[in-house]
């Protein structure tokens, strides 16, 4: 037969129902609240995979369509891709690859939509950076110079500064600015730094502004 408890275990009992008579519905409340929270977390995670598997599988389709040249199914891809998963990687560089498809094949409002809707969605600085760089380059060619400017003006990645430099000189030398395109060019010929190869570019584009090309830099250290 069990022995009644002492007076010291009674005591504690008694504590032990008041302090969870005070605090045993919010401690409850906090612990719901926290498996509630993990829960969520690996469902999150969860969804989050699933989404990333079927909008890489979808991704892969687009590719293949990329390398097929099919345009119009590279269309039809992208656009579910991004209607789907828009908040994707995948739908972002999706863009891209569409937009040089469309772009190819002479779709050219295809194309600008694809690169306009990466320019103003994408997670990533870089990747708006170069959509609005692929625009700008296509509004030039169709002489849309004002809209053109205003693509490199949202442009906002430092990494491709120097770039978006030479595309704005381009837009300003085709609208006759002779002024505004030496100083683009020179601000890009500056940003590119011991990039040689593709200050050469800009070079042959500054005579017919009337600026002599720079003197091509001998590399260090490198014998003759």
């Amino acid at each position: 037969m069990a022995s009644p408890l002492d007076l010291q275990e009674q005591e504690q009992l008694d504590d032990l129902k008041a302090f969870w008579k005070t605090w045993g519905n919010l401690i409850t409340w906090v612990l719901v609240a926290a498996l509630g929270a993990y829960a969520a977390w690996n469902g999150w995670n969860f969804y989050q995979r699933d989404q990333a598997q079927k909008a890489g599988a979808m991704f892969d389709e687009l590719e293949r369509a990329v390398q097929a040249a099919d345009a119009d199914k590279v269309t039809r891809v992208f656009n579910d891709l991004k209607e789907r998963f828009p908040r994707t990687t995948f739908a972002e560089q999706g863009g891209l690859a569409a937009a040089r498809v469309q772009f190819d094949k002479g779709q050219l409002d295809a194309a600008k939509a694809s690169l306009a809707w990466v320019a103003d969605g994408a997670a990533q600085d870089e990747l708006r950076t170069i959509a609005r760089l692929r625009l700008a380059g296509i509004l030039l060619d169709a002489k849309q110079y004002e809209p053109a400017l205003a693509q490199l003006d949202g442009a906002k990645s430092s990494e491709f500064g120097a770039l978006v430099a030479d595309r704005r000189g381009d837009v300003l030398a085709a609208m006759g600015k002779a002024a505004e395109a030496k100083a683009a060019y020179q601000s890009a010929y500056k940003g590119m730094g011991d990039r040689v190869e593709y200050r050469r570019l800009i070079d042959a584009k500054l005579p017919a502004l009337g600026v002599a090309p720079s003197p091509v830099p001998a590399a260090s250290g490198v014998a003759p």
